[in-house]
């Protein structure tokens, strides 16, 4: 399996641009995330290039523009990530988890419909 880097939360905004559409230059990239954030222009291009070092994006040069696009996959981030967390902060058990939001969350009767379909599925 490849090799997932590991992604800070300033370049999660960047990756989530690249996932929902790709490739992308950099000039585009730039022009969302200053319109969301206040994050500089250079401090972007930064990001882009630590992604790239990273190996999480991938390059082409096109005349006098770059342009990016993602080599790691959402899902394969979030897979990471949740795995993480879920190591840190439960000890690695989807049990705790589950009865610390059950506890702390609302959930509807559709929400508790689709967990009850989901943990029954995950029996078979």
């Amino acid at each position: 399996m490849k090799k997932i880097p590991p992604i800070t939360e300033a370049e999660w905004k960047i990756m989530k641009i690249l996932w929902a559409k790709s490739p992308q230059p950099a000039f585009d990239i730039v022009q969302a995330l200053v319109k969301t954030s206040n994050w500089h222009p250079n401090t972007i291009k930064s990001m882009l290039n630590r992604l790239y070092r990273k190996k999480a994006l991938g390059i082409t040069k096109y005349k006098n523009l770059y342009i990016y696009h993602p080599l790691v996959s959402e899902e394969d981030c979030v897979r990471i990530e949740s795995d993480s967390f879920l190591e840190r902060f439960f000890g690695g058990s989807v049990k705790p988890l589950l009865v610390h939001f059950a506890k702390r969350q609302k959930l509807s009767a559709a929400d508790l419909e689709e967990l009850k379909r989901i943990l029954e599925n995950k029996k078979e």
